[in-house]
């Protein structure tokens, strides 16, 4: 069963795409060899005062290895605020540029 999480955090002060694209990528790297992570998209709220990711994972026991208290304390010393961390069951994946519909048990 494939595994979404939604991981969001409101910023103490808004920030702009520039800036945002400018973080995320400095911290990108971190997650090329993570366990189970198929997927991560990093997300700015419209406003800047909301940001994240969303990551699609392999299990939630792959998720669960990430998102521990040392991986909090890394995004409140990054951003200065805690996350909240959502997972759903990702049972149908639509995926144009492939152009198929995963299904998954």
């Amino acid at each position: 069963m494939m595994i979404t999480a939604l991981v969001q955090f409101t910023l103490p002060q808004p920030i702009s795409r520039e800036k945002a694209r400018e973080i995320f990528s400095s911290t990108a790297p971190k997650y090329r060899e993570i366990q189970g992570l198929v997927r991560k998209y990093y997300v700015l709220s419209l406003d800047g005062k909301i940001a994240g990711g969303v990551y699609l994972w392999n299990s939630q026991a792959d998720a669960d290895q990430l998102y521990t208290d040392e991986w909090k304390k890394f995004i409140f010393d990054k951003y200065g605020t805690l996350p909240s961390v959502t997972c759903f069951e990702t049972p149908v994946i639509v995926d144009n540029t492939a152009g198929e519909i995963v299904t998954y048990p």
